[in-house]
């Protein structure tokens, strides 16, 4: 059974001051856990100079922390189906947590943004690719398949001509497609059927980065779609032992907007991807065709306050670097974006040689996602 990460937003109760506080952890869920749990440091003690947070499980062992720019103290929890687990929290010397997830900006090859856990890795197009390969601000997949950190490892060696990142040498690759598409569940306005891509980000921050979550934002030039100027950003996040990125999508228009999260389609067959739904949650499903460099890759998205509509869509462009007539077909997951009321989703992948040898057992990771959403572990202070 995969374990899943999450952030964990219900917390439980009040506390006082004092030396070291004591909470409960409660799963009520009926599979096993892994995942992040998050706690305001208003409800904590106050944090001397010099000082760090530190969580200690029943067994006194120290566990994975990190303390976030906006004052919040997450830690990383494994807690068994049904189980109460109790957790102890005081401050001490630091401690430095070996890192499980990372995210950079890639100066050195046109711009790019990359970032992965232990699990997944993924990459965005920045400014300076426009004129190289024309804009394309669809989300990249690498496929890896060890807990390592490759980011900065992959582009080293084949910036020096090493080994290329392109090939599997033990580690993974990258051999996803995406050109002017979606990708692997970017977001778009989705207006009278037609589907407006932006180009690439304009601007970068990050804003987190591990040992267990690394948090990212994006900003894109203006958009215009039937007459209407409207800004355009990304929040990207990603948790250790999750195979999904954390997406938090805004626009800047003062009305409604029909928009879509969509995955490229390689073939035309319908039966290619799948919609789930679980208590309002939608999960879309695309399994890539087989090819010999990677074997079986499935890609996701959920979305937690679920969806209208799931469908499959083509268009034609003619692409502005090459000028040639291109047509792209997609899965797509369409919502309405309500001003002020960014839409949150995630997205990412499976893979047979990195723990899911079937698009059946991606599904179920998925399924077990959605119902960890809507079933969030349950904290109390002692």
């Amino acid at each position: 059974m995969k374990k899943i990460s999450f952030l964990v937003f219900t917390l439980i109760g009040l506390m006082s001051c004092k030396p070291g506080i004591n909470i409960s952890i409660e799963n009520p869920s009926d599979f096993d856990r892994l995942e992040l749990v998050e706690i305001s440091v208003g409800k904590l003690m106050a944090l001397p100079d010099g000082k760090a947070y530190l969580v200690t499980n029943q067994q006194g062992d120290v566990l994975p922390s990190q303390l976030t720019r906006d004052g919040i103290l997450l830690f990383q929890v494994s807690i068994k189906a049904k189980e109460t687990i109790l957790c102890s929290i005081k401050t001490g010397a630091p401690v430095e947590f070996p890192a499980k997830t990372y995210g950079r900006f890639i100066v050195e090859r046109y711009d790019d943004f990359a970032w992965e856990n232990d699990r997944v890795a993924f990459r965005i197009y920045g400014p300076a690719l426009i004129p190289v390969d024309g804009p394309s601000n669809g989300l990249d997949l690498w496929y890896k398949r060890t807990s390592n950190l490759i980011v900065d490892k992959w582009y080293k060696d084949d910036l020096a001509r090493v080994r290329s990142y392109h090939t599997d040498n033990g580690e993974g690759l990258d051999d996803y497609k995406v050109g002017r598409t979606l990708g692997a569940g970017a977001m778009a306005p989705f207006v009278k059927d037609s589907l407006y891509l932006n180009d690439n980000f304009v601007t970068q921050e990050l804003i987190e980065n591990g040992p267990i979550r690394t948090t990212f934002k994006l900003t894109y030039k203006n958009m215009t779609v039937e007459g209407k100027t409207f800004s355009e950003s990304r929040i990207f996040s990603i948790d250790a032992g999750s195979q999904l990125t954390k997406v938090i999508q805004f626009y800047g228009t003062d009305s409604p907007m029909t928009v879509a999260a969509g995955i490229i389609k390689r073939a035309e067959q319908d039966d290619a991807f799948s919609a789930l739904t679980d208590k309002g949650t939608a999960s879309v499903v695309y399994e890539e065709p087989v090819n010999a460099n990677t074997g079986k890759v499935y890609v996701g998205m959920i979305f937690p306050k679920g969806l209208e509509k799931t469908i499959s869509h083509k268009h034609t462009i003619i692409h502005p670097k090459t000028k040639n007539l291109e047509t792209h077909s997609h899965v797509l997951g369409v919502t309405t974006y309500y001003p002020n009321q960014p839409v949150t989703y995630y997205t990412g992948y499976g893979w047979e040689k990195f723990g899911f040898p079937t698009v059946n057992h991606f599904r179920n990771y998925l399924g077990l996602f959605a119902k960890a959403l809507e079933e969030p572990l349950i904290v109390k202070f002692l």
